[in-house]
């Protein structure tokens, strides 16, 4: 009776321990606005290849995506492509995944808010600082090319206005007008209203 309660108590423990970093990332729902004024560069554009690697310290999987940008709404940097760095990947029979990290797949095309940061073991690489959020998936619906927000699907906390569905919800944004919207809050520092 001992050795059955002794191996429930371990599996419940390994149970709990297993589940919890699922349940770790916890984001606060960042509306359009709060996107375009905290990312330093936001492209439209298609991912051409990927490849991950062990950081110096081979201590975390990174992955460098090759982008070539259509469209570039905010930001400036040479030539029309860039490797954006995101956490994850996999190396021989290793894969690593981010709890609500963006998905970036070959020749799908998105809409990415991006910015210089420190991942772990390299400095100011270009990358998807806000996760999920930061990636609309670029689409083709009935009225024409949509983005659809990766964080649909995610819990959210909400905003300080008690927004907590991502810009779009699980219908997305015409990307004619999620373009238009951006280039404008660029030029206005956020004078337009939220998109619901």
């Amino acid at each position: 009776m001992k050795k059955w309660l002794v191996c429930g108590l371990l599996a419940a423990a390994i149970a709990a321990s297993v589940t919890a970093p699922l349940g770790a990332t916890t984001l606060i729902r960042q509306g359009l606005d709060t996107l375009v004024a905290d990312n330093a560069t936001i492209v439209v554009g298609q991912v051409i290849d990927y490849h991950s690697y062990w950081n110096a310290d081979h201590t975390f999987i990174l992955t460098d995506v090759r982008f070539a940008a259509e469209e570039i709404l905010k930001g400036r940097f040479e030539g029309d492509e860039l490797t954006i760095t995101v956490m994850g990947g996999q190396v021989g029979e290793l894969t690593t995944l981010i709890v609500a990290g963006p998905v970036l797949e070959k020749g799908n095309s998105y809409v990415l808010f991006l910015n210089h940061e420190s991942l772990p073991g390299v400095d100011g690489v270009l990358t998807v600082r806000d996760l999920a959020q930061g990636a609309f998936d670029v689409v083709m619906a009935k009225d024409g090319l949509r983005a659809v927000s990766q964080a649909n699907g995610h819990p959210l906390l909400s905003d300080p206005a008690g927004n907590f569905l991502p810009p779009g919800q699980e219908q997305g944004i015409l990307l004619n007008e999620m373009t238009s919207l951006v280039r404008d809050l660029v030029r206005h520092s956020g004078g337009r209203p939220e998109v619901k």
